[in-house]
């Protein structure tokens, strides 16, 4: 067993090369082999998004505060809210983050596969993240 205690972690600001806007990641695991799990908590500031990416065994989105929006590739962008949970199936194209005017928090669970969690690809244009949600 292994506790990992809270604080002593540190919060780390999320790659600009795979997010748009301000996005702190606190770890929550990442579960060492033969388990596969990798999850972060993860803060949005308003406009915040993460770049069109997928995971390859699929990942598991619970907003825990705040408002965010996500949306997979060619579908509606649909709002999030404390309490929703949101499945994406393997190799689904999409993105998530914060609401234009209010942030948002998740927590991202995904597994790897072979040691990959995420392909991640070109940024969400403003355009598109800015179409009506529906």
């Amino acid at each position: 067993m292994e506790i990992h205690v809270a604080g002593t972690r540190p919060t780390r600001r999320a790659p600009k090369e795979n997010f748009t806007g301000t996005v702190l990641q606190d770890p929550v695991i990442m579960a060492p082999a033969p388990a596969r799990l990798n999850c972060s908590r993860v803060s949005f500031e308003p406009g915040a998004r993460t770049n069109w990416h997928h995971h390859p065994l699929g990942q598991t989105l619970y907003v825990i505060s705040g408002v965010g929006r996500v949306q997979s590739k060619g579908g509606p962008i649909r709002e999030i809210r404390p309490g929703d949970t949101v499945w994406i199936p393997p190799g689904e194209l999409h993105w998530h983050g914060a609401s234009p005017t209010n942030g948002m928090t998740h927590i991202a669970m995904q597994e790897a596969l072979d040691g990959v969690y995420s392909t991640w690809l070109e940024p969400v244009t403003d355009a598109e993240y800015s179409a009506p949600v529906g």
